[in-house]
């Protein structure tokens, strides 16, 4: 699969889910090809950094809608994270392959007391990003006016959104009290 599917699910995902996204967090050492998507959304401003979390600490208490990142955080960074996103912000993450029962159980954990919503759902390439949500649900709030309204796109769009959280009911089985939706 084309790492440009990857790249419009991590993005278009949570900014079609947040009621008024303005400005986002990119954690990432290639922050480019999510930067190059969030341009196709009007009056949004993307901060990138480098994946430190002496980076992330100098950053401002509420300041950021939305936080797109490529590291799979421990307590530290997950509790700095927090910090720094707005109490209806929303957090897309990569994580351990939904395999990694043991890892994605104690992220997912992790997760868990800042967010009121963390679901995985599918990026197309076959892997899975984590959405954690201080309040927004991903596929009942999704602004379908906006999905329809982006151009430029090869594969996301108003119905793979909610379609990219369905799993199976062993993955429901298995994360059962951890995922939550």
């Amino acid at each position: 699969m084309k790492n440009f599917i990857k790249n419009e699910m991590m993005v278009h995902v949570p900014l079609c889910t947040h009621k008024d996204p303005k400005s986002i967090l990119i954690i990432s050492n290639d922050a480019k090809k999510y930067e190059d998507e969030i341009t196709k959304h009007i009056k949004i401003d993307a901060k990138s950094i480098k994946v430190s979390l002496d980076e992330i600490s100098k950053l401002d208490d509420d300041a950021f809608d939305v936080i797109i990142s490529e590291i799979d955080g421990d307590g530290l960074v997950t509790s700095q994270i927090n910090r720094v996103l707005k109490d209806d912000g929303l957090l897309v993450s990569t994580h351990p392959s939904l395999n990694d029962v043991d890892a994605n159980k104690a992220f997912m954990s992790t997760l868990g007391n800042y967010f009121k919503i963390i679901m995985p759902y599918n990026l197309g390439d076959g892997s899975t990003a984590l959405l954690s949500s201080k309040e927004y649900h991903p596929t009942a709030d999704i602004n379908l006016h906006r999905a329809d309204m982006l151009d430029g796109l090869d594969f996301y769009n108003c119905d793979v959104h909610p379609a990219a959280f369905a799993m199976g009911n062993n993955i429901r089985k298995t994360y059962l009290g951890i995922i939550r939706n």
